[in-house]
């Protein structure tokens, strides 16, 4: 079982990490240490890879799985009530009672931290997100900007990611500044660059310490599942949580 760990000066008690894809015990396509119940794997593998991440990481708390819709929701998880489906791209939580948890197969994990350690946050943030402003409610509802840094997950890399010109128009229609974040391929092709489209976010809400960016989940087949490359796969989950 293989993590990715941030390399930031978040405060110690703040425990940060994205799974990759080997370690579990899922079949092909979902080979092996998929985390997710909605795309056909069997559902008792899933169970087992979740139970084995709790206890090679010793979590004393547990992972909320939401409902991701590529929405704009960041929900509280201390302020949650219990049911059986949490329907959002987001959660916060400021006690170490839970493990903020989001999972992604291309789609950018941010993970948000305050300089106290005193809150974190898990943001699932595919283009549709980023563009909805998801970025900007998590930081809103995190804490004050200057107080917050930010770790930008694995996600699709900017070589790989193409999309139709009607997506760059809706980036720049926000924010001018957006069109940094695409280059043109021909009349109606650009490759996206969700690093980029995260850090002009985060650096528009006044989030100025941000890290990471440096892998491309559909170029790493053994390290990362990609629903570009196969749309029939896993996801990893990428987790943060507060650990006193």
């Amino acid at each position: 079982m293989r993590f990715i760990e941030p390399s930031w000066p978040a405060p110690k008690n703040v425990r940060a990490l994205t799974t990759c894809r080997s370690g579990g015990v899922s079949q092909t396509p979902y080979s092996t240490f998929n985390l997710a119940t909605h795309v056909g794997d069997d559902a008792q593998a899933v169970i087992d890879n979740r139970a084995l991440l709790s206890d090679e990481l010793n979590l004393q708390a547990k992972p909320v799985w939401l409902s991701q819709v590529h929405g704009t929701t960041i929900v509280e998880l201390d302020q949650l009530q219990k049911g059986p489906c949490i329907e959002a791209d987001g959660s916060i939580c400021r006690s170490d009672a839970f493990v903020c948890t989001v999972m992604t197969a291309d789609c950018l994990p941010v993970l948000l931290c305050t300089e106290d350690g005193s809150a974190v946050a898990a943001v699932h943030a595919g283009w549709r997100g980023l563009l909805a402003g998801i970025i900007e409610q998590a930081v809103a509802q995190l804490a004050a900007a200057e107080k917050i840094m930010a770790w930008l997950g694995p996600a699709i890399g900017p070589a790989c990611f193409e999309v139709g010109s009607e997506v760059k128009n809706a980036f720049v229609n926000k924010s001018l500044v957006m069109q940094q974040g695409f280059r043109q391929l021909n009349a109606d092709h650009h490759l996206a660059d969700l690093y980029a489209l995260a850090r002009m976010s985060l650096l528009q809400c006044g989030v100025k310490r941000i890290y990471g960016g440096e892998y491309c989940t559909y170029n790493q087949p053994d390290k990362f599942f990609s629903y570009r490359r196969e749309p029939t796969t896993g996801r990893m989950a990428s987790l943060i949580w507060l650990q006193y």
